[in-house]
């Protein structure tokens, strides 16, 4: 019997594998593989939520008008530079379908952001990685990949898994050699944990290039991942076409109840994202005093490359209760989470390099 033909791509494509936690199978205490806030959802965003609900039999407003009134205001951009998604990934995967065309190419640093190459090859666009360089972007390489095909390319800054970002003087080279009519997406999906100076804010850097997007997200500090709402600023010109490409009613209208209410609590956001990022001191500091070698890192995770040694340092922390993202034989990322979380963290990493040390 024939089986009903689907694209061939599917046979092959390495599909995303999110946490136990998200999968809802974690027995861990200790929730530190999602990136997630671990702070309840800002104030006024549960009682949004519960308004919003009241008229779920209709169908969410299609352009997100509040939203978007929301945002241009914060950001002092007219409202036809925003465009709207469930969750930055959704924009990205609006992106790579606008660009694949026959013999388009997409360009991006890898190890990164884990969804770049499914996206990439459900659109059906060939994939250029660029290795990073000690952990960073190699922006130099990467603008040396791309040619009259590349139609887009990612950066991801802060880099997921990593951490790490590129600075200014360097993106704005990169920017100049890459051509004005290739799309360059700039993903801070971790931009409000940002504190290095040197690093670019994207909003700058899309004012004055056409070709330049920035996405954004409200999953991680503003705390409502489980609802799924994003945000793309750039220029009207391309984000009319992503309007016009994107799914119809997918940010629903709960999500945009909460996005809003999220917006209005930023007192709120920023006094937690700076206990976050007080904690990703403490935490990277300790595990330096320890011996570990852990790159700088600007958003809300730390990055321990441990190469063979990632999935039994895995192992080694869900024994203990404590859930870390394992990239086999690559690394392992941490998120930073409460204070309690952390310490179990931090003391299963200083257990486990006494042990490893007894052991050589």
């Amino acid at each position: 019997m024939h089986r009903p033909r689907v694209r061939s791509v599917l046979d092959e494509l390495a599909t995303y594998q999110p946490g136990p936690a998200v999968r809802g199978t974690s027995v861990h205490s200790h929730l530190l593989e999602g990136n997630e806030s671990p702070d309840d959802p800002p104030p006024g965003v549960v009682e949004a939520v519960a308004a919003a609900t009241a008229t779920a039999n209709r169908y969410p407003d299609f352009h997100g008008t509040a939203l978007i009134r929301e945002l241009a205001e914060l950001y002092q951009v007219s409202t036809d530079r925003i465009a709207l998604g469930a969750g930055s990934v959704a924009l990205l995967q609006m992106l790579c379908q606008a660009i694949a065309e026959p013999e388009a190419e997409v360009v991006h640093a890898w190890r990164s952001f884990e969804l770049y190459p499914v996206l990439t090859d459900l659109a059906g666009v060939r994939t250029r990685r660029v290795p990073l360089v000690n952990e960073v972007h190699d922006l130099r390489s990467m603008a040396d990949q791309v040619n009259s095909r590349t139609r887009l390319v990612i950066v991801c800054n802060p880099n997921n898994p990593t951490g790490t970002v590129v600075h200014s003087a360097e993106f704005e080279d990169f920017l100049d050699r890459v051509p004005s009519d290739c799309l360059v997406a700039v993903d801070e999906a971790y931009r409000e944990y940002v504190r290095d100076p040197q690093a670019p804010d994207g909003l700058t850097l899309c004012r004055d290039r056409p070709n330049v997007v920035v996405l954004r997200t409200f999953s991680k500090a503003y705390g409502i991942a489980g609802l799924r709402v994003g945000y793309l600023i750039g220029d009207p010109y391309v984000v009319s076409r992503l309007r016009t490409a994107c799914l119809a009613f997918s940010v629903s209208t709960p999500a945009q109840a909460a996005a809003t209410a999220a917006l209005r609590a930023r007192d709120v956001v920023c006094e937690r994202v700076d206990a976050i990022v007080a904690e990703r001191v403490r935490m990277r500091t300790t595990l330096l005093d320890d011996g570990w070698e852990v790159p700088p890192s600007e958003a809300n995770f730390l990055w321990l490359r441990l190469d063979g040694g990632s999935t039994a340092f895995g192992q080694w922390c869900d024994e203990r209760g404590i859930g870390v993202r394992v990239f086999p034989d690559e690394g392992v990322r941490v998120s930073v989470g409460s204070r309690e979380s952390n310490d179990a963290f931090l003391a299963a990493a200083v257990a486990w390099r006494a042990s490893s040390l007894l052991l050589s």
